[in-house]
């Protein structure tokens, strides 16, 4: 079996090795070339045509998001970046998410992480996982780009407070998964009248800024989730990174509430518990959809969703995937109504909301 060609690209010396040393363990990646900013990379790619990069955000004389748009522009190849656990990081990251990368993983603890021992089978795992994503050329184009919109900010001009949906719709994903959320909602308009909560794999601080990137580009509101907030029509909800996000019926309306019981499916936030508490609205009607990622989670908490009276259960298929591992597991499980490509999901949303 050949083995998945790795570039390396950092700008400290220190973190080169030890990134290459942890890849080359496994006896399916080798590192091909390392490099230290991001006009060496750009050369690189070019040269050894790697079937992966890993890329660090902050170096000298080219950052890491600047050679993304260049690699991405000119000669596209899977990427996944290297982030560190800073506010700029996190918010870096999201940027470089939407310029095309496929996933990130962040440094333990800071630039130099001599500890980056304590992710290397998440980093084994993301390099292969990566290696197979389809390029961004190849992903299904979205059929318009909204208008950017000016939005007031819900919490400090709160105005009248929808609560009077019927319909609920819980997407669950994972890697790949703000690229997906980013098709799916910026498809939504700005008539769209139901709730939209979703659960994206992502620690603190990245989904406060996912949230934002994504309620600056949609013609809904996007929020990050807080605890007790009312639940409104028209809004997507975030589930903040490390919690769990549930629905709870109240005699004021429907209310988040978050939590930090302990992971489930290695997760927190974990789709299947949002789905578990979705499918005890039982006076709404339940949207459940599930889309690229890693993994299970979400599966059996769409095939309780189907048990317990889903009007509609949907899974993103496999040719439009980074990673078809959640999509799969629900599919496995025979609760599917609708498998489809990711560009045609939000209009399955607007059909369903006039339903």
């Amino acid at each position: 079996m050949l083995k998945i060609r790795v570039l390396v690209v950092d700008d400290s010396m220190f973190m080169r090795k030890l990134i290459s040393e942890l890849i080359n363990q496994d006896p399916l990646l080798e590192v091909v070339g390392i490099a230290k900013n991001g006009l060496e990379a750009m050369e690189l790619t070019k040269e050894l045509k790697p079937d992966v990069i890993t890329m660090d955000i902050e170096m000298p004389k080219m950052d890491g998001l600047s050679a993304l748009e260049q690699i991405m522009k000119n000669f596209p190849t899977p990427t996944l970046m290297v982030s560190s656990l800073t506010d700029k990081g996190a918010y870096e990251t999201i940027k470089a998410l939407q310029l095309g990368a496929v996933d990130f993983i962040q440094k333990p603890s800071g630039s130099i992480s001599v500890d980056m021992f304590r992710v290397r089978d998440e980093l084994l795992t993301k390099v292969k996982a990566v290696a197979k994503a389809p390029l961004s050329k190849d992903r299904p184009k979205r059929r318009f780009a909204p208008a950017k919109k000016i939005k007031k900010d819900p919490i400090l001009h709160p105005g009248p407070v929808n609560t009077t949906f019927n319909q609920i719709f819980a997407i669950g994903t994972s890697t790949g998964g703000p690229k997906a959320l980013e098709t799916v909602i910026t498809e939504l308009p700005p008539d769209f009248h139901c709730p939209v909560l979703v659960v994206q794999h992502m620690p603190p601080k990245f989904t406060h800024y996912l949230a934002k990137r994504l309620n600056d580009i949609s013609n809904v509101t996007v929020t990050e989730a807080e605890n007790n907030e009312i639940i409104r029509g028209g809004t997507v909800y975030i589930a903040p990174g490390d919690y769990h996000m549930e629905v709870r019926q109240t005699i004021n309306g429907y209310r988040i509430v978050l939590n930090k019981e302990p992971q489930r499916n290695g997760h927190r936030p974990s789709v299947d518990v949002l789905f578990d508490s979705v499918s005890k609205l039982k006076k709404l009607k339940r949207h459940y959809i599930i889309m690229t990622g890693m993994g299970s989670d979400g599966a059996k908490g769409m095939q309780k969703g189907k048990e317990e009276g889903a009007a509609t259960t949907i899974a993103e298929s496999e040719k439009t995937c980074v990673v078809y591992g959640m999509p799969k597991s629900a599919v496995q499980l025979g609760c599917v109504d609708h498998i489809m490509p990711v560009d045609r999901i939000s209009a399955k949303m607007v059909e369903l909301a006039k339903a």
